[in-house]
């Protein structure tokens, strides 16, 4: 991918290649203008004569000239083969849930439109320009959550984005689904040839849309989750003894030794800390002391999950694809890459949110607050209850993340009658993902509420620069009880600016 921008206008130009996260996430929250270039534009054009060229002497081409799935060995007569497109739309369109967010839909457009762009799927170029029309229009389908097992690709969903390809389907305005009226939006519908609804629906980008978004927010939040779990041991009167270079250096795993000197530099220069430096402790509990451990362990994990996405997002995943000289039958369409990194991530975030929980309830303990008020209340003990129940909330949080981090990858149904006789169920690992991820905002948020209020009970002593920086958009005071679910939203939003910026 090729990038330009001006001051409002950025522009992102897929080719097939060289599509990154960040783009994804321009075109899908920021609306970056899309183009294709001109080597995709004729790579696209050349695979579509290839397909045309079979076609003309008769040879049998799954989905161009035969039935899907289980009825693959069923021939269809010439004069209905653009019928045939239009039906695998029509019927696919399964979905049933909620509607997907927007940010999901558009990014599922654009990895699908960089896919066909590859000029491997013999579609006519433009196909991949009413993909990118959509974009450009902020015409953004109505997608439900729930109708993909992950192979044969992320079907339903992709169908109900191909539907108002056609001029049919709901499409979100003004955050409601609504039915799709081309002309309110001056987009003139396709008429699908021979492959083209098959190459619209047969690939992997529901997954590849939540990996792409997720991972991209997920490297985001790392940092500011480590900055609260910082200050948590700073106000818990932690050593950072256990964060020494030479400890990760004896045990060299990338992200251990990463998160261990972002824990050093954020507690450089704390008043607090100098306050109690020669207390005698010689070690902290586990949830301070080996943030390098579970968080670096998160953070190598993230890393591999970019990997295997940004190849991904660059990937043919239709099928049959097209080649020079012959037209093959595979299987890119399967979801397996994507559904173990989600489950993965999945597990990863659940034991990291374990360990916020943890450290939630050492800020609102009384018997290992180190001195800091009983839950965090200001006022009269006992007529106040302080922060007290926000610990259950973050308990509640981490059972539901147990309850979804069980692998969706664990699990096969067969499809189609055996003919697609394993699937990935990655599209439930996703979603589930996307879940998880929220849920760990929550209780980074949670932390960081707490960590405020013990910030402001330390006085005078003060942490940090860079922490009390942080804080300094927080600046929550001990109070007596009153509704706290402002001071939750209110340094939830902060910490959600810093990821989506």
């Amino acid at each position: 991918m090729k990038m330009s921008s001006t001051v409002n206008a950025p522009h992102v130009t897929i080719d097939g290649e060289h599509l990154t996260l960040e783009d994804v996430h321009l075109v899908s929250r920021e609306h970056a203008q899309v183009a294709i270039s001109l080597e995709a534009y004729e790579k696209v054009k050349k695979s579509r004569e290839i397909v045309q060229r079979f076609l003309d002497v008769g040879k049998p081409i799954y989905g161009v000239n035969t039935g899907f799935g289980a009825l693959a060995n069923i021939r269809i007569s010439k004069e209905k083969l653009k019928e045939l497109q239009k039906n695998i739309i029509l019927s696919h369109s399964a979905g049933v849930g909620n509607y997907l967010p927007e940010d999901f839909v558009r990014a599922m457009i654009l990895i699908r439109a960089n896919a066909l762009a590859k000029g491997l799927s013999g579609v006519r170029p433009i196909v991949v320009e009413k993909l990118v029309e959509l974009l450009n229009k902020k015409i953004t389908p109505a997608v439900p959550e729930i109708g993909s097992v992950g192979a044969s690709g992320d079907l339903a969903p992709l169908s109900h984005i191909a539907m108002v390809l056609i001029g049919e389907g709901k499409v979100v305005r003004d955050g409601k689904a609504v039915v799709f009226s081309p002309s309110d939006y001056n987009f003139q519908p396709i008429h699908l040839e021979e492959k083209e609804g098959l190459s619209l629906i047969n690939g992997t980008q529901f997954m590849a849309a939540h990996l792409s978004l997720i991972v991209r927010d997920l490297e985001k939040l790392m940092e500011i989750a480590t900055l609260v779990a910082a200050s948590s041991v700073d106000v818990l009167l932690g050593t950072p003894a256990a964060f020494d270079e030479r400890i990760q250096l004896a045990r060299p795993h990338p992200g251990q030794i990463k998160i261990a000197q972002m824990l050093r530099e954020f507690l450089d220069g704390s008043q607090i800390r100098e306050s109690h430096k020669n207390c005698g402790k010689v070690q902290d509990a586990y949830t301070l002391r080996t943030i390098p451990q579970v968080y670096g362990a998160v953070l190598d994990i993230i890393q591999w999950v970019k990997e295997v996405v940004q190849r991904e997002i660059n990937s043919a995943t239709d099928n049959p694809l097209i080649f020079e000289d012959e037209v093959i039958s595979g299987g890119n369409f399967h979801g397996e890459p994507l559904a173990l990194c989600a489950d993965y991530l999945s597990i990863a975030l659940t034991s990291m949110g374990n360990m916020i929980e943890r450290r939630i309830d050492r800020l609102l303990n009384p018997k290992v607050n180190e001195g800091l008020p009983p839950f965090l209340a200001g006022g009269e003990e006992g007529l106040n209850s302080g922060y007290m129940i926000w610990q259950y909330t973050a308990a509640a949080i981490c059972n539901e993340n147990k309850v979804l981090s069980h692998p969706a990858s664990a699990d096969s149904i067969p499809t189609s009658a055996y003919q697609e006789d394993h699937v990935s169920m990655g599209a439930n690992a996703v979603r589930k993902l996307r879940k998880i991820f929220e849920n760990i905002v929550s209780l980074v948020s949670i932390e960081a509420m707490l960590v405020s209020v013990a910030l402001d009970s330390r006085r005078p002593l003060k942490s940090s620069c860079k922490i009390e920086d942080f804080y300094g958009k927080i600046n929550l005071k001990l109070s007596e009880d009153r509704y706290f679910g402002e001071n939750f939203e209110k340094v939830k939003e902060v910490i959600l600016k810093e990821v989506f910026s």
